[in-house]
């Protein structure tokens, strides 16, 4: 507890992570509230949620694999505070001037626009630490980023989803607004700047070079490791599977239990704080017993334990429509899928040379996010035919079956280290 409090004296990291704290309070409010910003237009229809949803997911896609080569290129500190003012304005006016427009279009843009700066920021997040701590703290500051931003974000949830309640979907937007401002301005307070290779009156100069060399020759580079690495090519077919899974019962899921509950936000963002809660303290649970059990073992075993616990929730609580059994079922779903990122990620670990680390995570990302927009569409559009907890059902029986055939049909693979 002496280093934690020791690294958080310095000034700059604690304006740094002050600041993330309360942007993921933000971002969580903002998630509530076009959840509650569809319900209000367009109640029970999955597939609208689904549209607004895939705005924040396309940037991945589009903007993801050269975000890094810029932020590499400029000054990581005002990268940042730009973004998070930029977020702030264009947030702002989805409840100042789109809120009540007859089009969603404007407001399709505005999200897509603000979502596609974030992933400017999030790796001149990553990559500013070490600007602004020593060396020997570096491990400390990593900790404290990612354990209180999942901590933050977790609990973010459950207040988001009953603030938004509470309050309507125009104040969760006027909130949201507000943590990028406050982010922002801690951001700019932090004294100490970083030594950039390019300012950003230079991007104009470089914009093709640095496409060609950090754009198509990544992408060159990753295809042909993933070709060559089998054990990249079959972990990300995991990966694939398990966050298709996750889009298919993504949008089914939030309209089931708002139906089920019979609440827009409040239920749901408290039944999404209790997931987390399952994910932190599975994580917890098998970074400390995971070694005893091989890694493909984990995935493909924890795998068929989510599909079944899925099937669980799904019947669970449409027979017994109550929230603290519904929150239990939560929490011990997510106890069961914390292992497998976790034990994916250490594969790659293990079997990636580590010049081609940064690429293969790259696109495992976009890997993950191919399959949940994929599969997020594909439901939402059945969901508008066939009853939401028939989807849920048929989705968990696909994944626990998916990972039975691969216990019984790779025992080798499985029980490898």
């Amino acid at each position: 507890m002496a280093r934690f409090r020791q690294v958080l004296k310095n000034r700059n990291f604690f304006l740094l992570w002050i600041g993330q704290i309360i942007s993921q309070l933000g971002d969580r409010l903002g998630q509530m509230a076009l959840i509650a910003f569809v319900y209000l237009r367009a109640p029970g229809s999955t597939l609208q949620i689904a549209k607004i949803l895939s705005f924040t997911i396309i940037p991945v896609f589009i903007i993801g694999p050269i975000a890094g080569a810029y932020v590499d290129r400029w000054d990581r500190r005002k990268t940042m505070y730009i973004c998070d003012f930029l977020r702030s304005l264009l947030v702002l006016a989805i409840p100042l001037f789109l809120f009540y427009a007859k089009s969603l279009g404007l407001v399709y843009l505005v999200i897509f626009v603000a979502f596609s700066i974030g992933r400017f920021f999030v790796p001149a997040k990553l990559a500013i630490i070490p600007d602004l701590v020593e060396k020997k703290d570096l491990l400390i500051a990593n900790s404290l980023v990612n354990t209180s931003g999942m901590i933050a974000a977790i609990l973010g949830f459950g207040a988001s989803g009953i603030l938004v309640e509470k309050l309507g979907a125009r104040s969760g937007f006027f909130m949201d607004a507000l943590s990028f401002l406050i982010s922002g301005t801690c951001i700019f307070l932090i004294s100490r700047k970083c030594i950039v290779a390019m300012k950003f009156k230079d991007v104009g100069r470089e914009i093709v070079e640095v496409i060609q060399k950090s754009v198509f020759l990544e992408i060159k580079e990753g295809i042909l490791y993933f070709i060559r690495k089998k054990d990249i090519r079959s972990t990300a077919g995991i990966i694939f599977a398990l966050w298709s899974a996750l889009g298919a019962v993504y949008v089914v899921i939030i309209v089931f239990v708002q139906n089920t509950l019979h609440s827009a936000t409040k239920d749901l963002g408290l039944l999404v704080m209790f997931l987390g809660i399952g994910l932190f303290l599975g994580s917890l649970i098998y970074g400390k017993f995971g070694q005893r059990i091989a890694h493909y073992k984990i995935i493909f075993s924890s795998l068929v334990l989510s599909g079944i616990m899925l099937v669980i929730f799904a019947l669970g609580i449409a027979r017994y429509p109550y929230f603290m059994f519904a929150a239990t079922l939560a929490l011990f779903l997510g106890l069961i899928i914390a292992p497998i990122m976790i034990a994916s990620n250490t594969i790659i670990h293990k079997v990636s040379d580590n010049e081609m680390m940064g690429k293969i995570f790259s696109y495992l990302e976009i890997v993950m996010h191919l399959g949940f927009l994929l599969f997020m569409f594909i439901t939402s559009m059945l969901a508008e035919r066939f009853a939401q907890l028939w989807i849920l059902v048929t989705v968990g029986c696909l994944l626990s079956l998916f990972g039975l055939m691969h216990l019984f049909f790779n025992r080798k693979a499985a029980w490898l280290d």
